[in-house]
C-alpha cells in the first residue's frame, strides 16, 4: 500500500524573531497556506524555534518541503519535514 502524504508540515530550527504571518508569508508561494503557527512558551509567549504548516494540498506540503528543507532564514538553516501523525486519512479515524 502507498503511503499517503500529509499536508501539513512540521519546521525547526526558526529563529525565535519569526511571527506566523512571516511563517505563512515563507511558504504561500508553494501553494495555499491553511495555517501557520509557531510554538511557544506557556509563560513567556515567546516563539520556541519550532511551528507547523498545514496546505490545502499534499502536493502543495511536498513541493515546500522540497524547495524550504535546508534553506537559510534570518541567519539559521531550517529544517522541514512532514508532521507526524497528521495525515488527512488519521484525522478522518479520531
Amino acid at each position: 500500500m502507498a503511503k499517503k502524504l500529509c499536508s501539513e508540515l512540521f519546521i525547526s530550527k526558526l529563529s525565535f524573531y519569526n511571527s506566523e504571518n512571516e511563517l505563512k508569508r515563507l511558504f504561500s508561494p508553494f501553494g495555499v497556506v491553511k495555517q501557520a503557527r509557531l510554538i511557544r512558551d506557556p509563560k513567556t509567549q515567546r516563539p520556541k524555534g519550532f511551528g507547523f504548516v498545514k496546505f490545502e494540498k499534499a502536493a502543495e506540503a511536498q513541493k515546500a518541503l522540497k524547495a524550504m528543507n535546508g534553506r537559510i532564514v534570518q541567519g539559521r538553516m531550517i529544517f522541514v519535514e512532514f508532521a507526524q501523525g497528521s495525515t488527512d486519512e488519521a484525522n478522518k479515524n479520531t
